[in-house]
């Protein structure tokens, strides 16, 4: 996902923060309880000092006997401030996983209703990356940061107010150093946001190489690439590092420039202040109330130069997932959806179509291409690679809307129709088997997630996936690993057949189905499919011509267009495209 001139101003401001706020504010009881614990917790923080004041000036001059009630004071002041800590502590570490879990799930959702375009034109491992790395950012921002921020502005307004009763001079003294540490804090701090931005893009590249690499372990392994990926994921690392590096530097130059400003400020003024106590202008006690609240004070100000940098990631990531967030799917439900006809019927029509591709705008995939498939019907669409066939199955799941004409089932033009009722009238068998890393029964249940056993069961029998199911540990309940793993490639093809079988559409789309069985598995399954497809409209994409020579009509596609239709006989006696692809595979030859 490129980082664009557009949208990186708008990515580079705390503005971005409002998102975190739009999901914290859905929990304003925990809210409240963060703030108020945050504010006794500044509080009693602030009244240590005060504490030590009594102690020196009551306590240790010996006028007053009983010295118990001012150490008393300050165990007060400790019990309540451990108290308030351990309760802000909770209530906003509660909300940072609560924000980072509600947000995640709303970017998922988000993504689940996302059209194939947006997936193609950007990197679902990066996409994947911002919801681990991102997410995590903010979880630290609302979890430690924002608390920290306001925790330390308590303080220092509160510590500064409690300074000028103490010695408005002193008071004043120490305050002529703190705007001296705000000009590197704009300076430097503009730099830090760019580089924090440029550095989670950095690491959003590492992890999504991470899943690039692994996803292709065997094909790594198996041309021996090991040493390549290695090389190349070292360095991204560098890359990462040396912003990071980058980075960390200017929030240690911040820190040090910002600490050496406060600390010589309270230094001078601790020099001022030795000399009032010598000249009985303040007491002792009041000295040293003055000097720990200072360093609080400076403290509460030095942290907030850390606290800039770390609210500049978080709003980098929040502004990062806000752009998830604000994708709008372009294949979607119109705001008055037609219904589709009662009874489901199964008929396609593609009426003058003409489609491109969004990564191919200068290549037609289809073009003025007209096909009716009527219900109950058999048809197998042949070609060479790149005719358009695939692209059939796009559209009539309506995964794409043409430029040119009209895709219709039922009779409803598909662009006013609910994209879910669509597809809920198809079945799909892809020839690149898609398996979840989830149990066999989950896998299955995809086809109908309120199927019972029995269906389940019936199902896999059907597409003679029975046998090697029962065999498995756990039978249904066994995990199959990632992109089932534990499944050969012809079981990942029976499973996927079962699932479609479960779906029970009127519309059946076939991409070589049995392309991934031996024989007498292909035997098995072909039986069981064409007892499925007599009462239904089936679509069936053919590699293997041998496949299709009993269907009702075999479309041949080139270029995107339909060049000859027909069946087998008649289009073998012919001397055009499919009888040269029958003769390159039934015979060897080359035409």
């Amino acid at each position: 996902m490129e980082e664009s001139d557009t949208d990186t101003p708008k990515s580079r401001n705390l503005g971005n923060l409002a998102l975190i706020w739009r999901f914290a504010v859905r929990y304003p009881g925990r809210i409240f309880g963060a703030a108020v614990a945050l504010l006794v917790a500044a509080a009693a923080t602030l009244a240590i000092p005060d504490g030590f004041r009594r102690v020196i000036d009551q306590g240790f001059s010996g006028t007053d006997g009983d010295i118990s009630q001012y150490f008393y004071y300050l165990l007060l002041i400790v019990v309540v401030l451990a108290l308030a800590t351990a309760m802000r502590f909770y209530f906003v570490s509660w909300l940072g996983e609560r924000v980072v879990a509600d947000l995640r799930v709303a970017v998922q959702r988000n993504l689940l209703a996302l059209d194939p375009k947006y997936f193609e034109e950007n990197r679902p491992s990066e996409i994947a990356s911002r919801m681990t790395s991102d997410t995590s950012v903010i979880e630290m921002i609302v979890g430690t940061t924002i608390s920290v921020a306001l925790r330390n502005i308590v303080m220092g307004i509160g510590g500064i107010i409690y300074l000028l009763t103490l010695s408005p001079k002193l008071a004043l003294m120490l305050l002529l150093g703190i705007p001296l540490a705000i000009v590197p804090i704009v300076i430097l701090g503009r730099k830090l946001r760019n580089v924090s931005r440029y550095s989670q893009d950095r690491i959003a590249d590492v992890g999504a190489m991470v899943a690039e690499t692994l996803g292709a372990m065997k094909i790594v392994q198996a041309f021996g690439q090991e040493q390549r990926e290695g090389d190349r994921f070292d360095a991204a690392v560098q890359s990462a590092f040396k912003t990071a590096r980058r980075r960390i530097t200017i929030r240690s130059l911040m820190t040090a420039i910002v600490i050496t400003l406060i600390f010589g400020a309270i230094t001078m003024v601790m020099w001022q202040a030795a000399s009032d106590v010598i000249n009985d202008r303040i007491t002792g006690g009041a000295v040293a109330a003055f000097v720990l609240t200072g360093m609080i004070v400076a403290g509460a100000f030095g942290a907030l130069t850390e606290v800039y940098g770390e609210l500049m990631r978080g709003a980098g990531a929040a502004g990062r997932l806000s752009e998830l967030l604000r994708e709008v799917p372009e294949i979607r439900a119109p705001a008055d959806p037609k219904p589709l006809p009662e009874p489901a019927r199964g008929a396609l029509h593609f009426d003058d179509v003409t489609f491109y591709y969004p990564t191919r705008p200068e290549t037609a995939a289809l073009e003025d291409f007209s096909l009716h498939v009527d219900p109950g019907e058999l048809v197998a669409v042949v070609g060479p690679s790149g005719a358009g066939k695939s692209t059939l199955f796009q559209l009539a799941q309506r995964f794409y809307d043409p430029q040119k004409g009209a895709v219709t089932l039922d009779g409803v033009d598909l662009r006013e129709a609910d994209p879910a009722a669509v597809r809920g009238r198809i079945a799909m068998v892809p020839q690149d088997t898609v398996i979840f890393a989830a149990s066999a029964r989950d896998n299955l249940r995809y086809g109908d997630w309120d199927a019972s056993d029995e269906e389940l069961w019936t199902a896999a029998e059907a597409a003679n996936a029975a046998e090697f199911l029962k065999k498995l540990p756990a039978g249904l309940d066994t995990y199959l690993g990632e992109s089932g793993a534990r499944l050969s490639g012809g079981q990942r093809q029976r499973l996927a057949i079962a699932r479609a079988l479960l779906r029970d559409a009127p519309l059946l789309l076939l991409d070589e189905a049995t392309s991934a069985l031996d024989a007498e598995s292909e035997r098995l399954v072909q039986e069981a499919l064409d007892r499925l497809m007599r009462d239904r409209t089936t679509i069936v994409i053919a590699h293997r011509l041998a496949t299709v020579r009993s269907a009702n009509r075999i479309v041949v596609m080139d270029e995107g267009r339909i060049v000859e239709q027909g069946d087998h006989a008649g289009l073998t006696g012919n001397d055009g495209l499919y009888a040269r692809l029958a003769r390159l595979q039934f015979e060897g030859v080359a035409a």
